[in-house]
């Protein structure tokens, strides 16, 4: 019984990482189907909803988040329970190599490396700071973390290890030239700042009083591959933005952006460590997915 639970847990996890009941399951190798029987019978035997389920999306429940949460933890102690028994060969070891999104990478990531250097002397590492979407077989990489549900390839791993809230801002200089938006529809009329580049672009979804999610209609006539590019627009009043409060909050803190529809919920942004599917993961890789799990899994 206990491994029956704690399968139907990690499929809820797999779903909530992916987003969807087919590639969450696709990554178990399960059915979609199969994957939604997992989802149901957890619910059951909790006797709560986790997910709210409409055609178009998925979104946790309250209790969802909460259980997401603690299914981290649980994931962790896997983690943690296989790393005990390879320590003999466990010591991170020769080149880690990384590709980052830039301002998360130097903002967020950069401090921990410092760290994880320091623990391991016998390691180096490389990295690329970029936004684009790479391919980490072709190119080399062990590890990338990126910024929202991206889709990977079936022959890559995907794992949430941070999220960060979303936060709809503008300079108040704009906001007091161009007025500001009391809904969600009141956004068509506004120029909206968004993350776009060759292999993907951003749509902005909002949570309607209903509980389904909504495709905000604004139009976007400055489109960019950078979140630091896009924040500094915002910053000189180009328009209006959505993007992680990693990334804006001193500017929202010292008044240089100004929050817009706070009301609104936008969600969550998920921080993805996606690496190449192997049997065994290198020390190097694995120690270094633990440390991110300890430092953002409860955050």
């Amino acid at each position: 019984m206990l491994r029956s639970n704690l399968n139907d847990i990690f499929v809820f996890m797999a779903v909530v990482d992916a987003d969807s009941f087919i590639a969450g399951g696709r990554a178990l190798g399960l059915t979609r189907s199969a994957a939604g029987k997992a989802v149901s019978r957890l619910e059951d035997r909790l006797g709560v909803r986790l997910l709210n389920r409409t055609t178009r999306a998925l979104s946790l429940t309250e209790e969802g988040r909460a259980f997401y949460d603690h299914g981290l933890q649980i994931m962790a102690a896997v983690d943690n329970a296989e790393a005990s028994v390879a320590d003999g060969a466990g010591t991170p070891k020769g080149v880690l190599r990384l590709t980052l999104p830039d301002a998360f990478g130097r903002l967020v990531i950069l401090p921990l490396l410092s760290r994880y250097l320091n623990a391991w002397p016998d390691l180096q590492i490389e990295v690329n700071f970029t936004d684009r979407l790479i391919d980490l077989v072709e190119e080399g990489f062990d590890l990338a973390l990126r910024i929202g549900g991206v889709s990977v390839d079936s022959g890559l791993i995907s794992r949430v290890v941070a999220t960060y809230k979303a936060v709809l801002c503008a300079a108040p200089a704009y906001l007091a030239e161009r007025g500001e938006p009391t809904s969600i529809d009141d956004l068509s009329r506004h120029q909206c700042l968004i993350f776009s580049s060759r292999t993907q672009r951003q749509s902005w979804r909002f949570l309607d009083n209903d509980g389904t999610w909504v495709k905000a209609e604004g139009r976007s006539r400055l489109r960019m591959d950078s979140g630091e590019a896009i924040r500094d627009a915002a910053l000189g009043g180009l328009g209006i933005t959505l993007l992680p409060e990693f990334l804006v909050g001193a500017d929202l803190a010292a008044g240089r952006l100004r929050q817009v529809l706070p009301d609104v919920d936008r969600g969550d942004v998920k921080i993805m460590a996606i690496y190449p599917t192997r049997r065994l993961l290198e020390p190097r890789v694995r120690r270094f997915i633990d440390l991110l799990v300890q430092e953002f899994g409860t955050a």
